[in-house]
């Protein structure tokens, strides 16, 4: 079994080492601009082509619908720069031109270190917000390896600037072990009928769901991991949630993602009338029996798509350019007959 080790090209990493000495700037504070997958809040517009440091891997999008409001994005950590944590990149323009600002910690919280020995850098984070309060879940992992466990951290602000704002680690919230039917990493959040659920998962068995405690954003006591997506142990990973009309959506990745102009991944969907499945296809094929509608895989000069987010009407994903490095992508989620259409551009 595979999982994300990160290959970044030389330019990359002298980009963000420049940005790193250049400091971070100071933001406003973005409001209350409804919960990330939550199928509440505004519908933003789609920034168009993308500027700036966007090697942003697994990124977990958070999209003000206020103009000229700061837009984050949480991405997949890497080891130089705060020890692997998760990384945190703003725009000030609407979407439109990234910067790196810093990670969400310095060093990690000891507990992660113990819980997943040899772990480096932390996987696909999700940010939601309530009521003005952030959440951040991620994944701690090893690649290849299915001693895991997803984590949160919480903030009352994701503007640097602000003097309350500080990443407090809320530690552990689920678990994987060798034997497990699943892994237990990238995590999303949906809120349904006031109840919060956590998908996760990748490779062995699929993709699973917890119905989550709220507010406190942890495993509701006594909840039961349910099956919702699979494929008869080939690749499947990086869920994500949104309620659109009638029906809950659940985004899948699928195949290799971290192979440079090898990789295959692509981004399918499924869709149900209740939040926790049974998810069926275009074709009405089950996603527990292999179902997955195609939304996105290669397109112009990329090779594979996936590792995506949904926030306020817009799907943020990396995709792997056939010369090995990735990029991130925004775009407005348009919908067809009842299901997602994304064009890659």
């Amino acid at each position: 079994m595979r999982r994300k080790r990160i290959p970044l090209l030389a330019a990359s990493v002298l980009a963000v080492a420049a940005l790193v000495a250049s400091g971070s700037p100071a933001l406003a504070d973005p409001g209350r601009g409804g919960g990330h997958g939550h199928g509440r809040g505004c519908e933003a517009e789609a920034p168009g082509a993308l500027g700036g440091d966007l090697g942003a891997h697994d990124p977990g999008l958070y999209a003000s619908c206020e103009e000229g409001g700061p837009w984050y994005v949480f991405a997949t950590g890497w080891g130089p720069l705060g020890q692997g944590n998760i990384t945190i990149r703003t725009s000030l323009d609407d979407g439109a031109t990234w910067s790196y600002t810093d990670t969400v910690w310095d060093v990690k919280p000891a507990w992660l270190t113990e819980a997943v020995p040899g772990v480096d850098n932390l996987w696909a984070p999700e940010i939601v917000e309530d009521d003005g309060d952030f959440y951040l879940y991620y994944s701690a992992s090893t690649f290849g390896r299915q001693r895991s466990v997803i984590g949160l951290a919480t903030n009352t602000t994701l503007d640097p600037a602000d003097p309350d704002y500080e990443w407090v680690d809320r530690g552990q919230v689920w678990e994987s072990n060798p034997g497990d039917p699943y892994n237990a990493i990238d995590p999303a959040v949906l809120e349904a009928g006031g109840k919060r659920y956590m998908a996760y998962g990748s490779w062995w068995s699929g993709i699973y769901m917890l119905e989550l405690s709220w507010p406190s954003g942890k495993v509701k006591r006594g909840a039961a991991p349910v099956f919702v997506a699979g494929r008869g142990g080939a690749g499947i990973e990086a869920p994500s949630l949104v309620k659109h009309g009638r029906y809950y959506y659940l985004f899948t990745s699928w195949d290799g993602c971290c192979a440079g102009a090898d990789s295959t991944y692509s981004i399918r969907v499924g869709r149900s009338t209740s939040p926790t499945g049974p998810f069926t296809d275009r074709d009405g094929v089950e996603l527990t029996e292999g179902g997955g509608t195609l939304v996105l895989g290669a397109h112009g000069d990329y090779v594979a798509t996936g590792g995506q987010s949904i926030h306020n009407g817009l799907m943020a994903y990396h995709s792997y350019h056939e010369d090995g490095h990735f990029d991130l992508g925004i775009e407005a989620i348009e919908w067809r007959r009842g299901w997602p259409v994304l064009d890659g551009a």
